[in-house]
């Protein structure tokens, strides 16, 4: 059985293969031509990576927070 982590990992190397697209566009889940919801899946890969880079302790939450100088 594998543990948390190697899910995790596995997830977020296939979400990072699905967003390099070394297949050019041939393997699609929902073709980008498709209006408002083409980008669906990008968009969910995007944020698979982000949650599994977020359990691994990188975190890009607050990357566009502002920062007030006090």
């Amino acid at each position: 059985m594998m543990n948390n982590s190697a899910i995790v990992v596995i997830v977020g190397v296939l979400s990072a293969l699905y967003i390099i697209n070394p297949g050019a566009g041939i393997f699609e889940f929902i073709p980008d031509n498709i209006p408002i919801i083409g980008n669906l899946d990008e968009a969910t890969a995007v944020i698979l990576l982000l949650a599994s880079l977020r359990h691994f302790g990188i975190d890009f939450g607050n990357v566009f927070k502002n920062k007030k100088n006090n």
